[in-house]
């Protein structure tokens, strides 16, 4: 875990693949415990720490993680989600080019909750939900592509989902149809930045997560900058 912001209201850290932001049935220690220990020793605080989870990311995407210091930031950020005021970009590896450069996709999306998976329809299906993504290339390697992607719907599973649905799977993601796991067991989706106006001070911030320290990652980041 790397902080890549910190005040007395919000801590923004840089999710590894394979943490799991909150607990659940595997047991394995959370993110947000992790952070909890940390402000525990730095601040000195007695008792148990706050920390609140406000949203998640997959457990083997990396990035850009938001955590609430106190209650009062919590509900409000809680509710800037909701309304869609929190602007996330990710950066996705994927081994086929999409059909367009740039593009929305709209599609609609079904969880699947015993194999954890969402399928994407072109039309309204019964218990679907509506699934709306921007994409557009911003680099290329000889057999990889870089997409940004900014979310309009937050649903489940959903960029893995879509960008497969126009075949495009995400590299290193079995699930949705990569050919070939990474060998770390991470796939190749990143939580790049996120920006919002502050729950307390109503400023602006923006954080950016540098990306995994593997090569084809570094690789585009350079090229990304250099541009």
């Amino acid at each position: 875990m790397t902080v890549l912001y910190e005040d007395n209201h919000i801590i923004v850290v840089n999710k590894s693949p394979g943490e799991i932001v909150q607990g659940d049935k595997t047991g394995d220690k959370p993110l947000s415990d992790i952070v909890r220990e940390y402000l525990k020793e730095k601040y000195q605080k007695p008792g148990n720490v706050f920390c609140g989870v406000t949203h998640r990311l997959d457990r083997p995407t990396s990035g850009v993680v938001l955590f609430a210091r106190t209650s009062k930031a919590l509900s409000r950020l809680n509710e800037m989600f909701r309304n869609g005021e929190v602007d996330k970009t990710y950066w996705a590896i994927v081994k086929n080019k999409p059909p367009k450069e740039e593009d929305t996709l709209v599609h609609y999306l079904i969880k699947d909750e015993k194999n954890n998976k969402s399928t994407a329809y072109d039309s309204e299906k019964p218990h679907t939900k509506r699934a709306v993504l921007h994409y557009r290339l911003i680099a290329a390697s000889q057999k990889y592509y870089l997409l940004e992607v900014s979310l309009e719907t937050g649903r489940h599973h959903q960029i893995r989902c879509q960008l497969a649905k126009i075949g495009s799977p995400i590299k290193g993601d079995l699930k949705y149809g990569a050919e070939r796991s990474n060998g770390d067991g991470s796939i190749s989706l990143h939580a790049r930045s996120i920006a919002l106006i502050h729950p307390v001070s109503k400023l602006r911030i923006a954080v950016t997560a540098p990306v995994p320290e593997e090569l084809l990652w570094q690789r585009f980041e350079k090229a990304v900058s250099a541009c």
